[in-house]
């Protein structure tokens, strides 16, 4: 036991059989950093330094926190709001990886500090590369109706995202998941991908494939405003929109007889009703049927009206039994 009463460190310097541990300093954020952090654990990675964000508190934090985990493995932590500065660097210095690991942290990772691992600085990405490189990609692939997307382990660079790939993993996007469900898909296949990929790291052996960077394209972050339904668009094309910020992301938000509303569940009923001027939400047989100007039909599963949930009954009562107008300005 240490002074302070707790448990000292193992010490990892080295294996039983003799050989050193391996070494890595940890970047990480979100369920990505916490199963891939807990991976280079289990597979006797000593992690000597874990550098990770504060919750920002006007975000919906609905994910893990790497912090509580690194402080579950007695871990040191640092959270600078700049992980390029001086001192963090000199803390990376000293901590002597062999590796550097980032995991969905946030902040690009400059020179002086790449150059600190010996034997690579590595990042997970939430795309299959060279596709939706930068920010959000799983909820772009969902906004651009993709069938599959993944996760890819790949070396970097100052560039975002356009280092050597070390490995990647594919999973199915079906028609109706949602961001966060895709977003659990490639938490499993980042692990995978890292377990697939860790003992030729270590070993010095790990393929290196470099990205065709005209086959993708880089993509930004997104704003709430960004999930602005657009009602003269196909249904199919709103449906990906609304699958793409569904809760825990902000909601589609538009306007359902001038009141402020949130789609916030769909599923395409048809493709081939045909185009109008005049998109209207409407109460069928009991249910939400939204007619897209752009042609089709969704029907409307979750909606929120002025901030409460809202059914065929509640929107009937509301507004008759009439097609209620979509999109438009808000009533004050």
């Amino acid at each position: 036991m240490s002074a302070t009463g707790r448990p000292e460190r193992e010490d990892r310097s080295a294996q039983r059989d003799g050989s050193p541990v391996t070494r890595a300093v940890v970047f990480a954020y979100h369920n990505v950093g916490v199963r891939c952090l807990r991976l280079l654990l289990s597979e006797g990675v000593d992690v000597p330094l874990v550098i990770t964000h504060r919750d920002d508190p006007d975000e919906t934090i609905w994910y893990d926190s790497v912090a509580a985990t690194a402080a579950e493995h007695d871990l040191a932590v640092l959270v600078p709001e700049d992980p390029n500065t001086a001192d963090v660097v000199a803390a990376v210095r000293a901590a002597a990886p062999d590796f550097l690991f980032s995991f969905y942290y946030r902040k690009m990772l400059k020179a002086p500090l790449l150059a600190l691992a010996p034997r690579g600085a590595l990042n997970m990405h939430g795309s299959l590369l060279p596709r939706y490189r930068g920010r959000a990609p799983v909820n772009w692939a969902v906004l651009h109706g993709e069938r599959e997307t993944g996760a890819t382990l790949h070396y970097m660079t100052e560039k975002p995202d356009n280092g050597d790939i070390v490995g990647q993993t594919a999973v199915p996007v079906l028609r109706d998941d949602t961001a966060r469900e895709v977003f659990d898909k490639v938490t499993v296949a980042a692990e995978i991908t890292l377990a697939a990929a860790l003992p030729a790291l270590v070993a010095g052996t790990a393929p290196r494939r470099a990205q065709d960077l005209a086959r993708g394209a880089y993509f930004g972050g997104r704003k709430p405003a960004d999930g602005v339904v657009d009602w003269m668009q196909p249904a199919q094309r709103i449906h990906d929109l609304v699958r793409a910020v569904a809760p825990p992301y902000p909601g589609a938000m538009t306007t359902v007889g001038g009141v402020p509303a949130r789609v916030l569940r769909t599923r395409v009923a048809d493709r081939a009703e045909s185009p109008t001027l005049a998109p209207t939400l409407a109460i069928v047989d009991g249910r939400l049927f939204a007619h897209c100007g752009g042609g089709g039909n969704l029907r409307v599963l979750e909606l929120e009206l002025g901030g409460r949930p809202a059914d065929a009954a509640a929107l009937r009562e509301r507004f008759g039994a009439a097609p209620v107008p979509l999109g438009g300005a808000a009533r004050c």
